[in-house]
């Protein structure tokens, strides 16, 4: 079954073609832990501030939208589901591209234990430094697209998304929010920090 999303605005309509070629079950390759990259020249983009002080005693998700169980979500409770760990590619729209071990959660288990209406066209995401981005359901409902809160086997370190990123191997790096506050499933196209300034929608590698 194809992606379907709304391509009443021209922002939506030029990314219609990339989301209907999205293969829901074709998985972005892998690698052995001997191919990672150095952890000295992982490269850190930052939006506005290299780490937003995410106070984890005070942290929580805030989970909002078309789900059964909408609410705030500590780490503790996110960390308890089923684990995923994958070696992939993080490729940024500006040309370098790394290797990391990203330990976490997928997005679809979290999804289904929140009660998300899979039906729905986006989940959307807003981060501590004020950054947003959205994604198709086909997207977050992807075996590889993951919560993640580990980085090469440790506590994911703060320039990288403490507490909490969202892993897509799928996508470009600007696709994979860091310091994740806030997540709504939703039909409203909600957009995003980049890709309100032009940036394509679905961004897909």
């Amino acid at each position: 079954m194809l992606a379907v999303l709304d391509v009443s605005s021209p922002a939506l309509a030029r990314n219609w073609a990339s989301a209907e070629w999205f293969r829901r079950r074709q998985l972005a390759p892998t690698f052995a832990d001997s191919e990672l990259t150095p952890l000295d020249k992982f490269y850190v983009n930052t939006y506005d501030v290299d780490d937003p002080e995410v106070d984890l005693e005070k942290w929580t998700l805030t989970v909002s939208g078309d789900v059964k169980r909408p609410g705030e979500y500590t780490l503790a409770q996110i960390q308890s589901l089923p684990k995923l760990i994958q070696n992939t590619r993080h490729i940024c729209v500006e040309g370098w591209s790394a290797i990391g071990k990203w330990t976490g959660t997928p997005l679809r288990e979290f999804l289904r234990r929140v009660g998300a209406d899979t039906r729905a066209k986006y989940v959307w995401f807003r981060c501590a430094d004020t950054y947003s981005t959205s994604i198709d359901m086909a997207t977050a409902l992807h075996p590889q697209t993951q919560i993640t809160f580990r980085f090469a086997g440790d506590i994911l370190p703060r320039k990288y998304g403490f507490p909490m990123k969202v892993r897509i191997p799928t996508k470009l790096g600007f696709k994979n929010p860091k310091h994740v506050m806030e997540l709504a499933v939703t039909d409203k196209y909600l957009g995003g920090y980049w890709e309100d300034q032009g940036y394509n929608w679905f961004s897909g590698v």
